[in-house]
């Protein structure tokens, strides 16, 4: 059960079935309440500023948008509006921030579902709690299959047979399509490459220690030769574009062989 939810092959038929079955996100990311307040400002993307100081992170966000579409969204949203915070602690990060789900009070979904059904959000697929994640993974992909925001654009979605293009994203999290042509082991670390030159064409990669996590998951490297898979992670550049991939949720198995 847990690989499956990991997974988060979520749909926007299974967005649907969860509102018309009286689900709510609130209801199935019933996380710790971490306080309230109200948003003074937006930040930038995905952090905001209470009027009591605190600034908020966005958890289970890796990318929203352009900086002004998505600061718009963001600011539509919750911009001057009571917020309740729900996270599994309140320890802020390196930064002084606070990461946590947050919810507009009187909203049955998060500010984070709200971003990602506009087509202004990525899922980041960090998230540990099975419900939190599915939900927003089933936001995201209602907005893809409707091509909102940014899913309009073709460019969204990375090809994994255009090593260069992948490279121009270096840096940054992205997701990336293709077939996996072979899987090789190097060390402690297993290469699914989606071209013939492993010194140039990408290649998304796992370390040994958290194999057995992708095989409980049904998604033992093996099983993925000749796959087509989305993935999504930071892209590094180590001789081609590589992804590090560290959870099972930035695997998604597209079709069969």
């Amino acid at each position: 059960m847990t690989g499956l939810a990991w997974r988060c092959r979520a749909s926007a038929a299974a967005f649907l079935l969860m509102a018309s079955s009286g689900q709510t996100f609130a209801a199935d990311c019933a996380l710790e309440p971490q306080g309230e307040g109200r948003v003074a400002a937006v930040i930038d993307t995905r952090s905001l500023r209470l009027e009591d100081g605190r600034e908020v992170r966005l958890s289970g966000i890796a990318h929203t948008g352009t900086g002004a579409s998505g600061r718009a969204a963001l600011s539509a949203i919750a911009g001057g509006r009571e917020v309740t915070l729900h996270g599994e602690d309140d320890s802020p990060d390196r930064y002084g921030r606070q990461g946590a789900f947050v919810f507009v009070t009187g909203s049955e979904h998060s500010v984070q579902s709200e971003m990602m059904r506009r087509g202004e959000a990525l899922f980041s697929a960090d998230i540990a709690d099975k419900n939190c994640a599915a939900a927003l993974a089933a936001a995201e992909g209602a907005a893809r299959d409707a091509k909102l925001g940014i899913w309009a654009y073709t460019t969204a979605i990375k090809n994994a047979e255009s090593p260069g293009d992948i490279l121009s994203a270096v840096g940054h999290f992205t997701v990336v399509e293709g077939r996996v042509l072979s899987v090789r082991q190097s060390g402690a670390i297993t290469y699914l490459n989606f071209g013939r030159n492993w010194t140039q064409d990408f290649a998304a990669t796992i370390s040994r220690r958290i194999i057995p996590a992708f095989e409980s998951a049904g998604l033992g490297p093996k099983s993925l030769e000749n796959r087509r898979i989305r993935v999504r992670g930071v892209v590094s550049s180590r001789g081609g574009p590589r992804i590090e991939l560290l959870r099972v949720g930035q695997i998604e198995v597209l079709g069969g062989k």
